[in-house]
């Protein structure tokens, strides 16, 4: 990562936005790029991630990574992918866990974009080389199921639906402990962390955005349960967020949300050898429906949760003395 730039403001810089500040100094930036390093959170004033509307005070510290740009030549790689359904207009794909979707500045390589380039022959130019079809994304080690435009027609008919938050998004996951109540809304409103960049949070965020998640109970293990939950909203790392942050109750796995904590894991030996070794949030996007753009009739896909999960469920049920190859919610 490239190393951290520092300005000192002085009294004839106070009063002004961050990002005019940042502009000043940094002519060779265009404003709206300054902008979204600061709403990224690779900007920050006396330590602390702000808004590009902040006013500076003589005396602040901006403190600001710009990163190196991400090359335009993204390379298709024969990587294996899980293709639910492909025709003229989109694709769906089953992304796996590890995987990232688009490349960054610190995966340029192994994305579910390089996959595609190699797997599918075109996809829309919407969003540039880096991001190409990509209409919306899921965290790196969450699983499930994605759509892909292979033309400009199809990627803003998608974007649209999106948008209007008519999109069917329904997620299974395991979260430690029951949650209670067993069914209901989380609505809060999600923003970057003031001063962890890696998280989002509902608690006095950074450009607060408002997040809608419904959820229920559908299986319940003793030290676990198994929850589905159905985005109205779809913010970064939403599912994430409300589970630990209003219900109390972290995912399964998740290094970033408290999903790790030693003290909710169980006692029980054969639970302890499955669930201690799990890394990343056990979180699986089970079924898309949408309006198709080349047909306008409304299709559905499915796909059930990957191994490493399943087998998570398997034992979580044996241990409640449930029916371990019993159907599920990502069925539906």
């Amino acid at each position: 990562m490239a190393d951290p730039q520092r300005f000192e403001v002085h009294h004839s810089a106070a009063g002004r936005r961050v990002d005019q500040f940042l502009a000043r100094k940094l002519p060779g930036h265009s404003r709206s790029f300054l902008q979204k390093l600061i709403d990224d959170g690779d900007v920050t004033v006396d330590g602390e991630v702000v808004r590009r509307s902040h006013r500076l005070q003589p005396g602040d510290v901006v403190e600001l990574v710009v990163p190196p740009p991400i090359r335009a030549d993204v390379v298709p790689e024969d990587i294996p992918l899980d293709i639910v359904h492909q025709d003229a207009d989109l694709v769906v794909v089953n992304k796996p866990k590890g995987m990232v979707v688009h490349p960054t500045t610190h995966d340029l390589s192994g994305t579910l974009v390089n996959a595609l380039l190699h797997h599918v022959r075109d996809l829309s130019g919407i969003n540039g080389v880096e991001r190409p079809g990509i209409v919306h994304r899921i965290d790196k080690d969450t699983t499930g199921l994605l759509v892909v435009a292979k033309n400009n027609r199809a990627h803003h008919a998608l974007s649209d639906q999106f948008r209007d938050h008519s999109i069917t998004r329904r997620y299974v996951a395991l979260c430690w402990g029951r949650p209670m109540p067993g069914e209901g809304t989380i609505e809060s409103t999600i923003g970057r962390h003031k001063k962890d960049r890696r998280r989002q949070t509902s608690q006095s965020p950074i450009t607060p955005r408002d997040s809608v998640t419904h959820y229920k109970v559908v299986e319940e293990y003793g030290p676990a349960s198994l929850v589905q939950c159905e985005l109205e909203t779809g913010r970064t790392h939403q599912i994430r967020v409300h589970f630990t942050e209003r219900l109390r109750h972290p995912l399964i796995g998740d290094p970033v949300y408290g999903g790790l904590n030693k003290g909710l894991m169980p006692r029980d030996p054969k639970l302890r050898a499955v669930l201690a070794p799990l890394r990343g949030q056990l979180l699986h996007a089970a079924t898309l429906g949408f309006i198709h753009p080349g047909n306008s009739e409304y299709v559905h896909y499915s796909a059930p949760p990957p191994p490493h999960m399943m087998k998570a469920v398997q034992v979580l049920r044996s241990h409640a003395g449930m029916d371990p190859d019993a159907d599920g919610p990502w069925n539906e």
